[in-house]
């Protein structure tokens, strides 16, 4: 076999979970996008106008709070009864964000029709500038619309590509935690280390070196002593 055959088959039987999971994430977003009933999304505009010189920062300020208030049930009573939906229907469906640095207050409307979008946007947009215009000479300021929505040409939700892009980081990361969770599986036990393999590698018919004994030393005396000894007997046949 060849060593790319060779490298293709152990990468996809090691990887063989993360190349499964993901066109599977994919398809399944596919089909999500496929059998999701499509909803349209309008933005209608708000400006907070300041009625006193120098009073930016202060509209800013009105900006936010207004926007918090864009989803409440007595800015939205106005909105329903012009559109013919409950209260909680267009809290579902309408939604106010704000700038940190503009007075803008953007109304987000959706529905399953472009046309219904842009009217629920409108009407909780004039509700909302009708219900903040009752305090202008408390708060000093004094909501105007800047723009009207427009009717959208195409759904917002749901989008095929970013479905389908959902669908396969979802089967990676699901592919990962699979690899994760597997271990490889050894043939045999866990190999055991052998005496010469934890000395350093020494094979084991090195034969083992046998510590020297120690020296005797003799002092220089005795062989005096002993040769003395040696003549004694001769000195004493003389004699004799």
């Amino acid at each position: 076999m060849s060593e790319p055959r060779r490298r293709a088959r152990t990468l996809t039987r090691r990887w063989w979970p993360v190349a499964l999971a993901v066109p599977l994430g994919a398809m399944a977003g596919a089909g999500y996008a496929a059998v999701s009933p499509p909803s349209y999304a309008a933005n209608s505009y708000v400006v907070v106008v300041p009625q006193g010189p120098g009073e930016g920062a202060t509209a800013v300020n009105f900006a936010q709070a207004y926007g918090r208030l864009a989803g409440q049930p007595q800015v939205l009573a106005g909105a329903a009864a012009e559109t013919g939906r409950t209260i909680n229907d267009l809290a579902e469906q309408v939604r106010g964000t704000t700038s940190p640095d503009a007075p803008v207050i953007e109304i987000t409307g959706s529905g399953s029709q472009g046309a219904d979008a842009a009217r629920a946007a409108d009407a909780v947009a004039k509700s909302l500038i009708a219900f903040a215009n009752t305090s202008t000479k408390e708060t000093g300021v004094k909501l105007v619309p800047l723009a009207g929505a427009a009717v959208p040409d195409r759904p917002a939700t749901p989008s095929a590509e970013l479905d389908v892009a959902v669908g396969a980081a979802g089967g990676l990361l699901l592919g990962a935690l699979v690899l994760m969770t597997r271990r490889p599986k050894r043939a045999g036990g866990p190999e055991l280390e052998t005496p010469a393999e934890t000395s350093g590698g020494a094979s084991a018919e090195t034969p083992v070196e046998t510590p020297a004994e120690p020296a005797v030393t003799v002092p220089a005396e005795v062989p005096k002593r002993r040769a003395a000894t040696a003549k004694e007997p001769q000195q004493t046949g003389g004699r004799g």
